[in-house]
């Protein structure tokens, strides 16, 4: 899966032009609904005029089975970097969320799935969620306040976005 968007988190407003990868497997065994997720990547997002960055993260929890209400659920963190001055005071555990306190995303359908390719079978389709709530920065240190200050966070519920463009590449498993 590829996805590229827009986030409007806190004080955060910026378009994902360079996609995020997520490959994951679903499928039925023995009569049961599984999936597994296998890796995501993703660039840095750069945030207005500071030197932070966001870098989206898995954020341990994902369940792409969609119904009439959902295109499905997915947990995410965003690793903060920064360029110039600041990488030397920012910890490799700073974060906005965190594997206990991730941002939660309900994906809904904002339009109708397109079939790009039959063979390989290649579908996009758009989502988003408007509801979900931001935590605050964790692992930052004596930094957490001062980013949470420039971030904006925490945001409450309804206050954030997340639109994605997906793409989807679908190959069966023997």
């Amino acid at each position: 899966m590829h996805a590229t968007g827009h986030l409007r988190m806190g004080a955060v407003d910026e378009p994902l032009t360079e996609p995020m990868k997520i490959a994951f497997a679903e499928g039925r065994v023995d009569g049961e609904f599984r999936q597994v997720f296998g890796e995501m990547a993703a660039a840095p997002i750069r945030v207005g005029h500071t030197p932070l960055t966001l870098t989206p993260r898995y954020g341990g929890y994902s369940d792409f089975l969609s119904d009439d209400t959902r295109r499905g659920e997915f947990d995410i963190t965003f690793a903060i970097g920064a360029a110039r001055v600041l990488p030397a005071l920012l910890s490799s555990g700073c974060s906005v969320g965190s594997d206990e306190d991730a941002v939660h995303l309900v994906l809904k359908d904002t339009a109708p799935t397109r079939v790009l390719s039959k063979d390989p079978l290649v579908v996009a389709f758009s989502a988003q969620d408007t509801g979900f709530a931001a935590p605050g920065t964790s692992g930052c240190g004596r930094l957490n306040r001062a980013i949470d200050r420039v971030l904006d966070l925490p945001s409450a519920a309804g206050s954030n976005a997340f639109d994605m463009d997906v793409t989807v590449a679908i190959r069966p498993y023997a």
